[in-house]
């Protein structure tokens, strides 16, 4: 079977063609040998020059609206005839199913981005409405006649109060978001002890721990400074610890304990934090660094957190170049973990 992959290919296969059945009709017709390769001759050249040419126009004509597609013009046949030159056809089809791919996978991603998009609308929606409602409530109550009830003023006005403060909080944390995925190219790079970083946290930590009765252990904040120095953003760093020791606690079982570890992993410094609370469901591990994703979404509430403190974690941990972790098991736990650079301790001054 023959195989034709060039233009060129094609035109002198229709010119051998001619210049047989030229050949052949002299022959037929008696004429003197060199006659006949003569006019085989001529038939060929003429041939394949035309053919030649008439292909060209036509895979010009065939790919002119195809090109324009791609590149988003006009294109001038002059344009094609250049891109023809040198190219095979099966390489044509390559380039243009390369594009189609690229383009394929490019509409993914546009329409994920659509459906994040409104996902989170959606969620930032729902979590707003449920503090604002509630505000609305207390507030409509007290001027139907409950403000001048001593019994419920007060209360509600308390209640209000709450739902309040949980407003300021999601806005605070998106506005944290906001500034993270639009200024973490600025960070404030600086040298210091990351135990005793978490040791002040958790410090910080331990009157909401004692209201579950959970204990939190710093390992190796025994002898500071400790051998665990990185650089890195220390204000956004403290704020990873935070939310990170926070969540332990709120998600943490009663006379529970919330353990933090450093591990030196050669230019890098690991740092786990580890309950033993709840746990995180397979189906929801994947997702729980996506805002305002609750794994259990009534308790969630109730603790009080905005559904951000988790993404606000992924964001500056990744504005640093490094990852964050979570391994997890119903009824067992949970351990966050995360890797920042390592500084070594003859570098310290």
């Amino acid at each position: 079977m023959i195989r034709i992959k060039t233009k060129e290919g094609a035109s002198l296969w229709i010119a051998l063609l001619a210049a047989v059945i030229a050949g052949g009709i002299m022959w037929w017709s008696r004429a003197t040998w060199w006659l006949a390769l003569s006019a085989a001759g001529g038939a060929f050249v003429v041939m394949a020059l035309s053919a030649l040419f008439i292909i060209r126009k036509y895979v010009a004509y065939k790919l002119k609206p195809i090109y324009s597609i791609v590149l988003s013009r006009d294109v001038h046949t002059t344009e094609i005839f250049s891109e023809l030159r040198d190219k095979r056809v099966e390489n044509i089809g390559e380039e243009l199913t390369a594009w189609a791919d690229t383009n394929d996978k490019e509409i993914a991603r546009l329409k994920e981005a659509e459906h994040f998009r409104k996902q989170y609308l959606g969620n930032v929606a729902h979590e707003l409405k449920t503090p604002i409602f509630n505000i609305q409530g207390y507030i409509s109550t007290l001027l139907d006649g409950g403000l001048e009830d001593e019994l419920i003023n007060r209360k509600f006005l308390e209640r209000a109060e709450k739902s309040i403060d949980r407003l300021i909080n999601i806005v605070n944390d998106l506005d944290t978001i906001s500034k993270l995925e639009s200024n973490m190219n600025r960070l404030n790079l600086e040298k210091f002890d990351v135990v005793a970083l978490a040791r002040e946290i958790a410090e910080q930590a331990e009157m909401e721990a004692d209201k579950k009765e959970i204990g939190i252990t710093v390992k190796g904040a025994e002898n500071l400074p400790s051998a665990f120095w990185v650089l890195a953003d220390k204000h956004f760093i403290g704020q990873v610890f935070v939310n990170l020791i926070i969540n332990s606690i709120r998600y943490g079982k009663q006379g529970g304990a919330t353990r933090i570890r450093f591990r030196d992993m050669l230019d890098k410094i690991l740092v786990e934090i580890e309950d033993n609370g709840q746990g995180i469901g397979k189906e929801d591990l994947p997702r729980v660094f996506e805002r305002f994703y609750r794994t259990d979404k009534g308790r969630s509430r109730e603790q009080g957190g905005t559904g951000l403190g988790l993404a606000i974690c992924k964001h500056i941990v990744e504005a640093h170049g490094e990852r964050i972790t979570v391994r997890s098991e119903p009824g067992v736990g949970s351990t966050f973990s995360f890797t920042l650079k390592k500084v070594a301790l003859q570098d310290i001054k």
